[in-house]
């Protein structure tokens, strides 16, 4: 039985079980039948569901989906010949039920294992799949439904001005492929359970959560972190960098903060990750612009308002230089995450990842003790730097020859940006 005629009915099964039962919503359908069929105007997948030959073709680059079905006889295509559909729907789910490998199918299909659960099939578990497919807020159709809507409102353009959102499914560094120290692990931990037990936090009315401080060096990887948090969330990131929001007429900065917030507000649920958090809170111990202290209340103020278990709203604010921050920021926080420089063992880790991919005989254990006080994203540099040098001698390959120049010539640009040298 050929895959296409199988990815056929699949898809046909499940628009005709998701119009039929009023209890599946949009997030029981699969991700890629989802983004097909996504309706900006309603912000969901509307009944009914009417599958077209041209949807068949796109979505699995089948030429001749007459000839694929026509041996079915539970599939039906209009006479002009764009509109398909089941004609009998157990007859078809117990065609699809004997298939090589449905049960793979129906595991990952939430519709599917909705249906073939009450039918009683053996394996079919509706909760399970559910738990597999990540909801509409990780599609990057959802949120460009919600800028879409949020761009004609008053003021919105200005608003999303402000700040750079991205999709869950557009993050490419997740978890797994983070090193974390235990410490971080566990703090992780903690905001996922955060986010999936919201409900009952807001039951038992636990609002002042989900606020969370990253500190640490340049490059030990807070946004990384906090990006492959919404990557494993399913919820969008959305960054701001102080620097950003600070107006050169500074009347205008704390109106700036306010904008972000409402703009997550209506973004929720989403991350809110404010980089360069200490721009603005060191200057609570200044004098030089009142204007500016007026901002950093306003900030304050947000982050006291703003709830997770309320607003939806995940707050994660990163920064390199903790101690320009004082009491009443460090106090709005109740998570804080330490982003160290990475130990030898973390940082054979780090380079054991990012040279998965790359042919080649090298020893990553030698480099990782060649390379004390480097952080993850040097080590990046360090493997960028030898493969480059590789392409240039046509070499698709590395050697440990390449990985010690590298590190011997990343340690001499160290030398040059240092002060040492420009003294």
């Amino acid at each position: 039985m050929s895959n296409s005629m199988v990815d056929i009915v699949e898809l046909l099964l499940t628009a005709e079980i998701y119009n039929r039962y009023s209890e599946l919503d949009v997030n029981d359908l699969p991700k890629n039948i989802r983004k097909k069929f996504w309706s900006r105007e309603h912000r969901s997948v509307p009944r009914p569901v009417s599958v077209s030959v041209s949807d068949i073709k796109d979505l699995y680059q089948v030429e001749d989906v007459s000839r694929d079905v026509r041996s079915l006889p539970f599939v039906d295509i209009d006479r002009a010949g764009f509109g398909i559909k089941i004609t009998a729907l157990e007859v078809a789910a117990s065609w699809f039920g004997k298939q090589e490998r449905s049960d793979e199918r129906i595991a990952n299909n939430p519709v599917l294992a909705f249906y073939f659960e009450k039918l009683r099939q053996k394996g079919a578990d509706y909760r399970s799949a559910r738990e597999k497919v990540k909801p509409k807020e990780a599609d990057r159709e959802w949120i460009e439904t919600l800028i879409s809507e949020i761009s004609e409102e008053e003021g919105g353009k200005d608003m999303l001005k402000l700040v750079r959102i991205i999709a869950p499914e557009d993050i490419m560094q997740p978890l797994s492929d983070l090193i974390l120290t235990k410490n971080q692990e566990e703090e992780i931990e903690k905001i996922v359970r955060a986010i999936q037990y919201r409900d009952y936090l807001r039951k038992i009315g636990l609002y002042d959560i989900g606020k969370v401080l990253m500190v640490g060096p340049p490059g030990t990887g807070k946004t990384s972190a906090a990006r492959a948090l919404s990557e494993k969330l399913g919820i969008p990131f959305v960054e701001v960098r102080l620097s950003m929001i600070t107006d050169q007429y500074l009347g205008e900065t704390a109106k700036n903060i306010d904008r972000v917030f409402e703009l997550v507000k209506q973004l929720s649920p989403c991350i809110l990750f404010i980089d360069e958090f200490d721009f603005i809170a060191k200057t609570r111990v200044s004098d030089e612009h009142a204007a500016l202290k007026r901002a950093v209340n306003t900030l304050l103020k947000a982050i006291d308002e703003i709830s997770l278990t309320r607003d939806g709203v995940l707050l994660i604010a990163a920064t390199n230089h903790p101690r320009m921050l004082d009491s009443a920021a460090w106090r709005r926080f109740d998570e804080i995450m330490n982003f160290p420089l990475p130990d030898v063992d973390m940082r054979r880790k780090i380079l054991d990842i990012v040279t998965r991919d790359i042919d080649g005989t090298f020893d990553t254990k030698q480099i990782s003790h060649l390379t004390e006080g480097y952080t993850g994203s040097d080590l990046r540099m360090v493997i960028r730097e030898a493969v480059l040098s590789s392409l240039v001698e046509d070499r698709t390959y590395l050697t440990q020859q390449d990985l010690l120049y590298a590190v011997d010539n990343f340690n001499e640009r160290a030398v040059i940006k240092s002060d040492e040298y420009a003294a």
